[in-house]
């Protein structure tokens, strides 16, 4: 599964938009709509711990009816986070 890394900041912008679009009350309103997460994982987006989901965030734009080419982002591969952590593990062998 492919993620989604915007600009520092940018993700909750982004988040923002979608709940003002959708009028939804608040963040945890998000899940009304249909979309397959959790309110924890929506909080770690929201607070850009976590990088949204290739899917999730196409559902998002979807909803909101906004247009990919008004933001900027990058994609990330499925495994983008491993390579790291294998080479953390071999030294510490």
């Amino acid at each position: 599964m492919d993620r989604i890394k915007f600009d520092k900041g940018k993700q909750r912008e982004f988040l923002d938009l979608v709940i003002i679009r959708i009028n939804s009350p608040s963040l945890r309103g998000l899940l009304q709509f249909g979309l397959e997460t959790t309110y924890e994982n929506l909080k770690n987006y929201y607070s850009e711990r976590r990088l949204l989901p290739r899917d999730l965030f196409e559902d998002m734009i979807y909803l909101a009816k906004l247009k990919k080419k008004d933001f900027r982002f990058s994609y990330l591969d499925e495994n983008w986070g491993r390579v790291k952590g294998g080479k953390i593990k071999k030294l510490k062998r």
